[in-house]
């Protein structure tokens, strides 16, 4: 994307969680991936695509809001086991570099799942124009991906399986596609 179709000066935008998913994907038994997303997504950005330096990111993530269409695994999910989302009820990312990366952008931050923070690289593209909805608001998305180990945020629970390897995964892919919405000037 070209900086002359996104504009120029610092502006901020907020999630639309209508239109905002975070979706991830783990291994299961070895045998598949698991689909799941957390359906309760908020966030900020402050974007100047001529200083990035003076760009941000952080989002919000409602932990109990993780739903993989199991009613039981989005349960044992929920515990002390994985997420303990009664002791840690958020997941948050914030931007600490942001830097052009061909057609997108390179996004590094401090994640902060289960009360571990570690940083992680996101990789942001099919980021669109600015354009204005029918309500005259100004709009602009993009889809950023990265993969992180879950063993690295303390999230180890297992179960080795009887013919070798492990019920689930250490590692996660995430996809975030997110539509923000302007704030006005």
């Amino acid at each position: 994307m070209s900086t002359s179709a996104l504009g120029s000066g610092l502006r901020t935008y907020d999630f639309d969680p209508a239109h905002t998913n975070v979706h991830f994907s783990v291994r299961h038994m070895m045998i598949s991936n698991v689909r799941g997303e957390f359906t309760s997504v908020k966030g900020t950005v402050l974007f100047d695509p001529n200083n990035l330096q003076a760009s941000k990111v952080e989002a919000e993530i409602d932990a109990s809001s993780i739903h993989t269409r199991e009613p039981q695994r989005d349960a044992h999910l929920k515990s002390p086991d994985f997420l303990d989302i009664a002791k840690y009820p958020q997941i948050t990312f914030r931007s600490t570099k942001i830097e052009r990366d061909g057609e997108g952008f390179r996004i590094e931050g401090d994640l902060t799942i289960h009360g571990t923070t570690r940083p992680v690289v996101l990789q942001v593209e099919d980021v669109t124009p600015e354009m204005t909805d029918p309500w005259g608001a100004t709009r602009l998305g993009a889809t950023a991906r990265t993969k992180i180990k879950r063993s690295d945020f303390g999230l180890t629970w297992n179960q080795v399986l009887e013919a070798g390897g492990l019920l689930v995964g250490d590692d996660i892919s995430i996809t975030h596609d997110v539509e923000l919405v302007r704030r006005p000037s």
